[in-house]
C-alpha cells in the first residue's frame, strides 16, 4: 500500500520515503547484502524491507536505527539527504 496517491504530484512525506529507501537500497549493496540479510539482521520481515526501499512504507524511528544498524552505518548517515524540499 502506497502512503501516497501515485496519481498525484508526488508530496513531501512520500519523497522522503522513495529518498529513504534509495538510501538503504544503496548502503544495503555497498555491505553487498541482500534484502533477506537487512531483514534479518534488523529484525523485521523481507516484504517490508522490500517496501522500504520502493518507497512503500515509511519506516518508525526504532526501525530506521535498526535498519541503519542492519547496513553498518548510523541512523544519521541513513537519512542523510532525505528532507523534503522546502517551498
Amino acid at each position: 500500500m502506497r502512503p501516497y496517491d501515485s496519481g498525484m504530484a508526488e508530496d513531501a512525506d512520500a519523497r522522503v520515503c522513495r529518498v529513504f529507501g534509495a538510501r538503504l537500497r544503496e548502503f544495503r549493496r555497498r555491505q553487498k547484502l541482500t534484502q533477506s540479510d537487512i531483514a534479518e539482521r534488523a529484525g523485521v520481515s523481507l516484504m517490508y524491507v522490500s517496501q522500504i526501499e520502493r518507497g512503500l512504507r515509511n519506516p518508525t524511528l526504532a526501525v530506521v536505527v535498526r535498519l541503519a544498524h542492519a547496513v553498518d552505518v548510523t541512523a544519521c548517515d541513513l537519512i542523510s539527504g532525505v528532507d523534503p524540499p522546502t517551498d
